[in-house]
């Protein structure tokens, strides 16, 4: 089968990038995959369905999208939807090419009239832009969706909704594919335990959270250290609430942007890490994968796919009222307790060798797609060569035992 794949690729800053690197050796060698060219947006000749990868970055996926409206209509059209909420992505799309009716109509189609007015009021500069301020409340997926033909997700979070928003089309869970470790040598880090917190440090990654609770256990444990890796984002005064906080440089380790090579290494010194995000966009976190690789106890934000990792792997921490209160019993109990540490190492490393292998994520793709392909006649014989049997055995219409085959063919999406 002949895929055209439409996704950002290295060397561009992105991990969805990076995620598409990883995976495409891989489904190259069940499926005869063509990837676009970043910018081509003119449909794709001789091939049987189109994959496009959709975040909610305008920068790595505005083109992408492009690429889907232009699609004809009678072609298969697959969206691996790797965010849920894609306001920044169609804001992008809109305000930033100074459409702003186009922003006006996509706040209308999900908000209504009351939509429509707040985006006159972003437009205005009379009320904080949206994307930044309430983007859950306004996810904008809407034009995605209309134009999929099916979906991939990672998360059961992102599957309830889009059948919440409407999208009745076939959705194929697939997990996050993992990288394989590579060869590397853990980096020198002074702290016992030394705490890894990575991306881009923000109000919504909970960072001034983590801050109140690390300076907390600090106070009990004067070895700990809390290692800091990623940008500062505009507007987070990183400085100031250190200062608040009495946390001095011998207690925060600071690296900026790393590459590839550091970033597993840099992962590999930490006794834990810690990866807090709310609101969620629905994302699945690449740095959780790779921790998962390492064996690295996690704690994670008790919200979305982060919700729905199996409790031997993850400290869960609920948002809001005693966040930093609970996160501090949680780094008090890994740092106190190696026990528990182990265990969810070990659970980590089996997890992540079970459901995240990259053969097993690529055979899920390859099924995925061929469905999409020819789902249809598969499912209409399949349905009939059910419908035969049942005659066979005296199964008739409207009986209990009819209902209950109907019930199990919904289980795997036949006649629904």
């Amino acid at each position: 089968m002949r895929v055209a794949y439409y996704s950002p690729m290295p060397p561009e800053r992105s991990g969805i990038a990076d995620y598409s690197s990883l995976l495409l050796p891989a489904l190259r060698r069940r499926l005869d995959v063509r990837v676009a060219k970043h910018g081509r947006t003119r449909p794709a000749r001789g091939t049987d369905l189109s994959l496009y990868h959709v975040g909610n970055n305008p920068d790595a996926h505005g083109w992408i999208v492009d690429a889907l409206r232009r699609r004809p209509s009678d072609q298969i059209s697959v969206v691996v939807l790797h965010d849920f909420v894609l306001h920044h992505l169609v804001a992008g799309l809109t305000i930033g090419r100074r459409d702003g009716h186009g922003y006006l109509d996509a706040m209308e189609r999900e908000g209504g009239v009351v939509g429509r007015l707040l985006g006159h009021g972003v437009l205005d500069k009379r009320i904080p832009p949206l994307w930044e301020s309430r983007p859950q409340e306004f996810h904008l997926a809407g034009e995605v969706l209309g134009l999929a033909t099916g979906l991939i997700v990672h998360s059961r979070h992102v599957e309830e909704r889009a059948r919440t928003t409407g999208f009745e089309g076939p959705i194929w869970r697939v997990p996050h594919p993992a990288w394989p470790v590579p060869e590397l040598r853990p980096e020198r880090r002074e702290g016992s335990p030394l705490v890894g917190s990575f991306g881009n440090l923000n109000s919504s990654k909970r960072i001034p959270q983590l801050l109140e609770a690390f300076a907390r256990l600090r106070r009990n444990r004067p070895e700990a250290r809390l290692l800091l890796v990623g940008a500062i984002s505009p507007g987070f005064d990183l400085d100031r609430r250190l200062q608040r906080l009495g946390l001095s440089s011998e207690g925060i380790l600071r690296e900026d942007y790393v590459d590839e090579a550091r970033l597993w290494s840099l992962m590999a010194a930490c006794d834990v890490c810690v990866n807090l995000r709310a609101p969620t966009m629905g994302e699945t976190s690449g740095s959780v994968i790779r921790q998962l690789s390492l064996g690295k106890p996690v704690v994670v934000s008790d919200v979305g796919w982060f919700s729905e990792l199996p409790d031997e792997v993850a400290l869960k921490i609920p948002v809001g009222a005693g966040e930093a209160e609970t996160l501090y019993a949680a780094l008090e109990l890994l740092a106190g307790n190696e026990a528990v540490r182990g265990a969810m190492s070990n659970a980590a490393l089996e997890l992540a060798g079970r459901e995240h292998d990259l053969e097993h994520v690529a055979e899920l793709y390859a099924s995925a797609l061929e469905h999409a392909a020819g789902g249809e006649a598969l499912a209409n014989t399949v349905l009939g060569d059910v419908a035969g049997a049942a005659a066979e055995v005296g199964i008739e219409a409207g009986s209990p035992e009819a209902s209950e085959l109907a019930r199990r063919l919904a289980e795997v999406e036949l006649g629904r």
